[in-house]
């Protein structure tokens, strides 16, 4: 799992962020996908790394800026500590 985060210029309200959340998942296979205005972040959760391009299309048809673009492995909280009892 990947988790995409995009800094993104331009939400200013819970609006811009439903615009924004509707745009990725249009343009992308996400699992889950989260904005906040405040933070100026979108978050992506996704079985496989995001076409950056494609995500920044997206964004900015809409009217908003994408400032960076950063993916990180994602792990489902939970599976950490499940291989203590291997030997």
């Amino acid at each position: 799992m990947i988790k995409t985060i995009i800094k993104i210029d331009g939400m200013m309200c819970g609006m811009c962020e439903a615009h924004v959340n509707g745009a990725v998942r249009a343009a992308v296979a996400a699992k889950k996908v989260s904005s906040s205005h405040s933070k100026g972040e979108t978050e992506i959760i996704s079985d496989d790394a995001l076409d950056e391009n494609v995500l920044r299309e997206a964004i900015e048809k809409d009217g908003y800026k994408v400032l960076d673009i950063t993916s990180v492995p994602y792990e489902k909280k939970g599976l950490f500590g499940r291989n203590h009892n291997h030997h």
